[in-house]
């Protein structure tokens, strides 16, 4: 398999505040990677450093994606190459329908006019899939939307965008059983008819069940202690990360 995503020494600092402290990180095609540790480890700081969060400043080493150097890239630029990040807690946005904003998104990565049939069409079939009420794209994006649907939102963007690397932070933070459910099968969808790759940042488990997992990273204090594969995260549950902290 071929690299797609390749970070090396990534060293990144917010108001010069060391987060990131020399990250070593290789994803292939279609790999599916889990990233675990305890919190303020900077595990969300790399998924954000990896899209061109400005609130971040790179202070070290490199990231690249698909062959090509994207340091320091602005995130528009990034995004347009192929990768998704979503967030914890997904902000609202009033003023921009949830539908008019995948439109908007997907017409600024191919550079072409959608048409609105061919568009509503698909739209309806994903949410479908997700379980979302219709209704839901004629709201403001995220406005009034409980935790589930934001959630439910960004994995409708991730599978109407279809990314090569979605990162997926915290996904499953905050949801019920049957949202955790509804939220992995829009994974699992993406794996079946995206074959992207994945890089999922969590601390359960639950949103893994229906994942063959490639590979388990352990993130502790900025840096990456230590790699497995899918029994990592057995372990990481039954003895949690104190061996990996003294």
């Amino acid at each position: 398999m071929a690299d797609l995503l390749r970070i090396s020494g990534l060293k990144a600092s917010v108001e010069d505040k060391e987060i990131l402290k020399g990250v070593d990180l290789t994803v292939n095609d279609g790999e599916v990677h889990v990233i675990m540790g305890p919190n303020g480890a900077g595990k969300s700081t790399l998924g954000s450093v990896i899209i061109g969060d400005p609130r971040y400043e790179i202070t070290g080493g490199s990231v690249f994606f698909d062959g090509e150097d994207i340091t320091g890239e602005d995130t528009d630029k990034i995004v347009k190459k192929g990768i998704f990040l979503t967030f914890q807690n997904p902000i609202e946005v009033p003023g921009i329908t949830l539908a008019n904003f995948i439109k908007t998104a997907l017409e600024a990565q191919t550079g072409e006019r959608i048409k609105m049939w061919d568009f509503k069409k698909k739209l309806e079939a994903t949410m479908k899939v997700l379980q979302m009420n219709p209704e839901y794209a004629d709201r403001d994006l995220n406005v009034g939307f409980s935790g589930g649907e934001k959630k439910k939102a960004e994995i409708l963007q991730m599978l109407m965008l279809k990314p090569k690397l979605a990162i997926l932070d915290e996904t499953d933070s905050g949801l019920d059983v049957d949202a955790v459910h509804v939220v992995s099968k829009g994974v699992e969808e993406y794996k079946k008819n995206v074959g992207g790759a994945l890089i999922i940042i969590t601390h359960s488990t639950r949103i893994l069940e229906s994942l063959k997992v490639d590979k388990t990273h352990v993130l502790i204090d900025g840096k990456i202690v230590t790699d497995g594969d899918a029994a990592l995260i057995d372990t990481i549950n039954e003895e949690g990360f104190e061996r990996y902290t003294a």
